[in-house]
């Protein structure tokens, strides 16, 4: 049976009110299912965001053990940015919820699942960029600087983000200055 199927099954059995039972069936569509970098349009990114968001309302444990699934299932930046986004919301009133201080560290000093999610984000949008920046074309050089804002929005959501950003600027600078052009906009974007 195919991710589709099992997400299918996985919202059913949340409208029949058995949570638990949607999210072991998400769980197991999420093990079955692969988003590449450059499919931001997938046809289950809303179904992997609705079992984020089912996640998230069942408390950090179930959180916690959707985190590493997400990561190897999608390899996406704008999607895993998007998780992000809604992972950093507080539930939906009326669900329980015991996780709190989701991009802190743990008190064992090991990283909590949205650090975690944080960490493959910022790897998946400097990967992209990358890739991006080998076959790119001048027409597409605002679409790549808006994307490069997305990717700044996420570097920001880490403590030391603007660091990791400038650095992550001054990099491509130097190792793409042969676009000269697409460096400048770069330059004029974001220092």
């Amino acid at each position: 049976m195919g991710h589709a199927h099992l997400f299918t099954i996985a919202r059913y059995m949340e409208h029949r009110g058995l949570p638990l039972r949607a999210y072991k069936l998400a769980k197991l569509a999420l093990s079955h299912l692969s988003i590449s970098y450059n499919q931001d349009t997938h046809p289950a990114v809303n179904d992997v965001l609705w079992a984020c968001s089912l996640s998230h309302s069942l408390g950090k444990n179930e959180l916690a053990a959707l985190v590493p699934l997400v990561i190897k299932s999608v390899q996406c930046a704008p999607v895993l940015s998007d998780i992000l986004r809604r992972w950093s919301l507080p539930p939906l009133p009326g669900r329980r919820n015991s996780g709190k201080g989701l991009l802190s560290s743990g008190s064992d000093g090991s990283k909590t699942p949205l650090c975690q999610m944080l960490e493959a984000a910022i790897g998946a949008y400097v990967n992209t960029t990358h890739s991006r920046l080998t076959h790119i074309s001048p027409r597409h050089y605002g679409e790549f600087i808006e994307f490069l804002g997305k990717a700044r929005d996420t570097f920001l959501m880490a403590p030391d983000g603007h660091i990791q950003f400038g650095q992550f600027i001054e990099n491509l600078k130097q190792t793409y200055k042969g676009k000269k052009k697409l460096m400048l906009l770069v330059r004029e974007r974001f220092g």
